[in-house]
């Protein structure tokens, strides 16, 4: 079979996905449809629909788009089987009910931005930055009942430097990504597909990490964990949603504070969450066995910015990030 014979659908919505789209695209692959989420509404009133990113590169090259509320919406499973795809692509998409992922004869694989069956989940990047791991990496696997447990085609691996935040971890593993699905692809063309179980990685569950969705209250800091804890916890959270902690004033009255960064430094500690500063250039939180200097942060109703700068018009001295140990 040919590039241009192999019927393909293509499900995603954000960057990381559109990315991917391209790179199939662009490869000499005959991508016959893509689905994608709905629209969403954007502006003060919601009067203003924004196209997700795989929309608007589909539509750029003529490619049918769907964008169904529901996967089991029998019109879309109608226009979904009218495209006659031989196989399905998910990247950054939402789960797939059976009627979907098992409807091309050659299947459907997925992108997922782990070496599985390590970080199982919705934020994969995140938790390994978070988790100070120094490699990670992407897989395709065929979809199965459950969430990403089906069996691996293929896998690539990349280092993560200590000082990269999951911004970056997330575009270099976006580029490779795309490289690791064409790949899988060409193997699709020549038959040459060998699968592995995910239960050969590993001998017990507990030997799994996890990468469960990520909600405000667990980007909060806990000060009372060592330093490189804390400074992994915040560049696995930068620049999006972003790590972080409660300032107590000397007047009782609190802020929230985000933090975007932040770089250890060899001090001895005060009690956990204590806020040193000389109130013009730096501002230094003790942790549980050492010192993090905060080098960007952004509190509520401002904008990110520079420690130099937020220290021009706010003043920290006798503040503290954890209450119970003032």
């Amino acid at each position: 079979m040919k590039k241009e014979d192999l019927r393909i659908v293509f499900m995603g919505t954000p960057e990381f996905a559109e990315t991917a789209l391209r790179k199939v695209v662009e490869s000499g692959f005959n991508v016959v449809g893509v689905v994608t989420m709905p629209d969403k509404p954007m502006g003060r009133h919601g009067s203003v629909l924004q196209s997700s990113p795989v929309k608007k590169y589909a539509q750029s090259v003529n490619i049918p788009v769907l964008q169904p509320e529901r996967l089991k919406d029998e019109n879309f499973l109608e226009e979904l089987a009218a495209l006659k795809a031989d196989i399905q692509i998910v990247v950054a998409f939402r789960m797939l009910p059976e009627v979907v992922w098992n409807m091309p004869p050659m299947g459907t694989f997925n992108l997922h931005a782990s070496l599985l069956p390590q970080y199982r989940g919705a934020a994969p990047i995140n938790w390994a930055v978070i988790n100070g791991e120094k490699e990670t990496g992407v897989t395709t696997f065929f979809l199965k009942h459950e969430i990403d447990t089906g069996d691996i085609i293929r896998q690539e691996k990349i280092t993560i430097a200590d000082t990269d935040n999951v911004e970056v971890v997330h575009d270099k593993l976006m580029y490779l990504g795309s490289d690791l699905i064409v790949s899988t692809l060409e193997d699709v063309l020549e038959g040459n597909i060998s699968t592995s179980a995910q239960t050969e990685y590993f001998v017990d569950e507990s030997e799994l990490k996890p990468a469960p969705k990520i909600f405000k209250e667990t980007c909060k800091i806990d000060w009372n964990k060592s330093s490189k804890q804390v400074y992994d916890f915040i560049r696995g959270l930068s620049p999006y949603p972003a790590a972080w902690t409660e300032v107590f004033m000397p007047d009782g009255s609190r802020c929230d504070m985000k933090i975007y960064q932040a770089e250890i430094v060899n001090k001895q500690p005060s009690k956990p969450g204590t806020i040193d500063t000389d109130c013009k250039n730096y501002i230094e939180i003790s942790t549980q066995d050492g010192v993090l200097r905060i080098t960007d942060l952004q509190t509520s109703g401002r904008k990110r910015m520079p420690v130099k700068a937020f220290l021009c018009g706010n003043d920290l001295s006798s503040c503290f990030c954890c209450k119970e140990n003032q």
